[in-house]
């Protein structure tokens, strides 16, 4: 996962421009001019009546345990806590003089609520504490199951509050009737009206109006920034920012719709040998369009109708050379349908050969220990089409002739023989979708998800051309993907929102200039500048049709670093308004443990997909079976933990299935290898006790039905798998042997999903502690064989270390050692081979150098020429690669990659530690009946072991070729010593004989 600083439409913008921006509808607290003089409580008559939510947790008991501001805690477990009304619970405390309290709760027999660890802070007064979430009110004196009281003065106010786009789950009304006093904060608790808002009647006596701010109980406000909202008596509605008077009841039944949406605009069909994609720009309904109609007339099949949530629609498998033309309309959720959008036209070229390579390898991914690169960053084998982006001299890369875009599929191609002369035969790779970030040579920032991005591609090196080239070697492409999120704001043909932009005396350095004959696509010079990648195509200083982004051009208030004027909508963010909720999600994430880090944005410049929303799904799905349809043979999933489980099981995943499936069988289906990064940078087995954001929870199908609706499904499944906790979660034995015996693995409940395992890689700071912690947590994966094992990566090195791993060569080595070895399947960051950039930081952004940074360009490592014979086996190197592959560390791990080649055991095998004594040391075994295969292994890192209760025989050591008779169930072995390894193969004889010691010794394996 990748994050860039903060930039818009190709240009770095000072953090005050976003500050101000960003201000949007919420504040932290009220303006000063909102606040009551306090009035002095003596010191005796301080006490707060705390209310717990209790649906969540479903307790026999619940107790308060507290301590008073300055002063000590109840003993454990506390105060028990008495029924207040449906779903609540409460306790009145005395504080004395303390002006607050610390407080936790718990079920009285060990399970507790603490905040994650922080405690919750509350003040005096009526609190509520729901799901994390602290208000001040009394939920059961006004819940919203009566009507507020009537009015008691001449006049009053209905006011309504949209809690649409902030997303509170309490809402205040803080108000000041016009000439007299603001309620205490707080103020009045507002009721559920309907779906979406909320609402509260205020006596106004004789006052003709109120000031009044909103805010969710816990610090977060909405006081019209800073301005107050100015409200009149009657019927009011605060709707994002916007104030309707004398307004309709926003609960009221809804007038019937009967009006289309609009047509379809801009429909353009490109061919493509004899398939063809259709685009258009999305229409405009006033409630929601729900699907499109496309109509296809040419060729001899006859006319077509065929429907897409997307916007893009690819039609396959047309005849050859012909004209086709297609016409779209726009159905509403009323089923109004719109008028046919202008006809687009394409002709068909010839059927393109198909290519015998262009299909995955589909064979176990467990077979094949990864390499992962960053493709910008690996080997330029085409500088044509390096680019350094508007940062390139900002960041140093340009005073060190190191474009962002170096590397590309040419280099890459070039390097293959270099990836499998060390042993590897899967190659990771960055995403290659084109990106549109100042900063995107990481590929996480994706903008186009049908086109790969130019600057990675070269004559006679397409993407196409690598996948092929490395399934001639035998070699595996597993491409890193994103679902969650895309950048530079929106996604090509699903939506990309409109930015205010003005090209006068302060901002003409800014804003790129309009060139309607001219298509961003990263790599060419728009032609009317003749300096520019970019194109003026996504900012307005007109306000665009449909624009629902609040306050249009209107100046901030606030000034940017050089003291240009800054307006709204100048930089899109979250709550805005600018951004569709069926497209994109509407909040920002407030708890990265929490419900909302699974459907808000997660950074400034990464627009959150709605991935609940049908639309959205269908644009992905389409864009990734393109990638399938080339023959990759597994997917990286980027940031997996922020969509729901529900989502990837429902959509995500079967879709996948079901695209191989069609296109390359069943067992290639089987075999297509997805691992999701599902960040978790804690020690513990289940993060921080999150079921929903914990790696293994990903690798389960669901246990129950939900909503046929999408978003509401995944919180109805958050809520029931929190509710159940840790310790109701499914188990499995699939990685662990019975004995000495290996099982057929259960894999009736694996969702589809593997996943990188965060928790050994947190801990490599230690072989033994990585080693201990995944042991620990192998229970609650659906096979944990399948997990991805690394030291460090792009992202981080162990312990959430924002460095390259820099332990040392030894340690290193006995990394790899176990990382080989033991249950997973193990993965190395470019460059770790010969510890490139070792104690460098990973990433800084544009504020230094690349070449400074874990992600430095790693060709003038490998330049030179190589060929190789084999997997590890080089047959010939000249040149600086020489060198390279004459370091310790690459003999290491390719001797390493021989001995697991040569070992079933260790690619696929079951483990066990059962009559085991020693630390890293275990046992495995793989057995497949219809192979005739059946392999068995005493693995020991580094230090001595005795094996206990095993299968009486002859064992050969892979390290040393070593002898050993087993007639009484027992074997001892020597420590190796740090780096080293024994693994003891049981000669099975025939097919299944023990290899003997299998390469030359080396430095480390000797």
């Amino acid at each position: 996962m990748k994050r860039s600083p903060l930039r818009l439409l190709g240009r770095p913008v000072a953090a005050a421009v976003a500050a101000a921006a960003l201000l949007g509808l919420l504040t932290a607290i009220p303006a000063p001019e909102q606040l009551p003089s306090a009035t002095p409580v003596a010191a005796t008559e301080n006490s707060a009546t705390v209310f717990y939510w209790t649906k969540t947790k479903n307790w026999s008991a619940y107790k308060l345990h507290w301590a008073p501001d300055g002063g000590s805690w109840t003993t454990v477990p506390g105060t028990a806590m008495t029924a207040a009304c449906t779903d609540w619970v409460k306790l009145t405390v005395p504080l004395g003089s303390a002006g607050g309290l610390a407080a936790t709760f718990n079920n009285g027999s060990g399970v507790w609520d603490n905040n994650s660890g922080n405690n919750y802070a509350l003040g005096t007064g009526d609190i509520t504490v729901k799901d994390g979430v602290v208000a001040h009110s009394d939920p059961c004196a006004d819940s919203g199951t009566t009507p507020s009281p009537s009015p008691t003065g001449t006049n009053s106010a209905e006011v309504y509050y949209s809690t649409a786009t902030v997303g509170w789950t309490t809402t205040n009304l803080h108000y000041q009737p016009v000439g007299g006093a603001w309620t205490t904060v707080p103020g009045a608790g507002m009721e559920a009206a309907c779906t979406g808002w909320v609402r509260r009647t205020v006596d106004l006596g004789t006052a003709t109006g109120l000031n009044a701010t909103f805010n969710n109980g816990n610090g977060v406000w909405d006081n019209n920034n800073g301005a107050d909202y100015a409200l009149k008596t009657g019927r009011t509605t605060v709707q994002d920012h916007k104030v309707t008077a004398n307004a309709a009841d926003p609960c009221a039944a809804a007038v019937p719709d009967t009006t289309a949406p609009t047509a379809p605009a801009k429909a353009a069909a490109a061919a493509d040998g004899v398939s063809v994609v259709l685009t258009w720009e999305p229409s405009t309904d006033e409630t929601k369009v729900i699907k499109y109609q496309v109509t296809r007339t040419g060729g001899t099949k006859g006319t077509l109708v065929a429907d897409t949530g997307s916007t893009v629609f690819s039609d396959t498998g047309l005849e050859e050379r012909t004209a086709y033309s297609y016409t779209v309309r726009a159905v509403d959720a009323a089923g109004n349908v719109s008028t046919a959008s202008a006809p687009a036209t394409a002709t068909t070229g010839d059927r393109p050969p198909a290519a015998a390579s262009g299909q995955p390898l589909g064979t176990d991914p467990r077979k094949d220990p990864i390499y992962f690169v960053l493709t910008a960053r690996f080997n330029d084998g085409d500088s044509t089409n390096d680019r350094g982006g508007s940062q390139d001299v900002k960041s140093g890369n340009a005073a060190n002739n190191d474009p962002m875009f170096r590397g590309d599929f040419k280099g890459l191609v070039q390097k293959l023989d270099y990836i499998k002369g060390l042993g590897f035969s899967a190659v990771w790779i960055t995403p290659v979708v084109l990106n549109r970030s100042d900063y995107d040579y990481h590929g996480y920032h994706g903008y186009d998800f049908y086109k790969v991005d130019p600057r990675l591609e070269s004559a006679g090196a397409s993407y196409q051309d690598l996948i092929n080239a490395a399934h001639a070697k035998g070699m595996k492409i597993y491409q890193d993907v994103v679902y969650n999120h895309s950048s530079r704001w929106g996604a090509k043909g699903l939506f990309t929102p409109t930015v205010y932009g003005v090209r006068d005396s302060q901002w003409s350095w800014y804003y790129d200039e309009k060139n309607d004959g001219f298509e961003y696509d990263g790599l060419t010079v728009e032609t009317k500048s003749g300096k520019s990648y970019y194109n003026g195509d996504l900012w307005s200083t007109a306000e665009p049709a449909g624009n629902t982004c609040l306050n249009w051009g209107k100046p901030t208030g606030s000034t940017s670093a050089e003291g240009y004027k800054v307006y709204n909508c100048q930089w899109p963010n979250a709550t805005s308004g600018m951004f569709p909720t069926v497209y994109y999600h509407n909040c920002w994430i407030g708890n990265w443990e929490g419900e909302d880090s699974r459907s808000c944005w997660l950074h400034e410049d990464l627009a959150d997909f709605n991935t609940e929303s049908a639309p959205v799904q269908n644009y992905l799905i389409g864009a990734y079976d393109k990638y399938i349809d080339m023959g990759v043979d597994g997917f990286r999933i980027d940031t997996a933990v922020h969509i729901p489980r529900t989502t990837w099981n429902r959509r995500f995943l079967p879709a996948i299935q079901e695209r191989v499936t069609s296109r390359f069988g069943a067992e290639a289906a089987k075999n297509f290898f997805v691992f999701g990064e599902v960040g978790a940078f804690v020690n513990d087995k289940w993060n921080r006790g999150s079921v929903n954001h914990s790696a293994q929870f990903y690798t389960w199908k669901e246990r129950k039905d939900y909503s046929a609706d999408d978003a509401a499904a995944s919180l109805e499944m958050y809520t029931y798998e929190e509710q159940l906790g840790t310790g109701q979660q499914p188990v499995s034995d699939n990685a662990f042997l019975k004995g000495n015996a290996y099982h057929t693995p259960d894999h009736s409940q694996f969702s589809g999903m593997n996943v990188i395992d965060m928790r050994m890689h947190m801990n490599f700071g230690d072989a033994n502690n990585a080693y201990g912690n995944g042991k620990d947590s192998d229970d609650s994966y659906n096979d944990a064989t399948y997990n991805v094992v690394y030291v460090d990566s792009h992202d981080y090195g162990p312990n959430k270390s924002s460095e390259r791993y820099a332990g040392g060569t030894d340690a290193w080595a006995e990394n790899m050692a176990l990382m080989w070895t033991f249950r997973g399947i193990p993965t190395l960051y470019y460059g770790s081979e010969v510890e490139f950039q070792a104690g460098k930081k990973i990433d800084c952004g544009p504020t230094c150098p690349l070449a400074t940074t874990g992600r430095a360009y790693f060709g003038d490592r490998v330049a030179g020429a190589v060929t190789a014979s084999d997997f590890s086996k080089v047959s010939s190197a000249s040149g600086t690669v020489a060198d390279t592959l004459a370091q310790p560390l690459v003999k290491h791990v390719q001797r390493l990659n021989q001995i697991r080649r040569a070992v079933p055991a260790l690619q696929t095998g079951q483990y066990s530690t059962e009559g085991i004594s020693g630390s890293m040391a275990y046992k495995r075994r793989y057995t497949d009946a219809a192979s005739g295969v059946d392999s068995f292994a005493l693995v020991t890192v580094t230090g001595g072991a005795s094996y206990t209760g095993i299968p009486n025989g002859t064992y050969k050591d892979a390290v040393t070729g070593d002898v050993r008779t087993v007639s009484d169930g027992t074997l001892t072995v020597a420590a190796p010593g740090k780096g080293n390894l024994r693994v003891y193969v049981l000669d099975l004889g025939g097919r299944n004989a023990a290899p003997g010691q299998v390469g030359t010794a080396g430095p480390y394996l000797k």
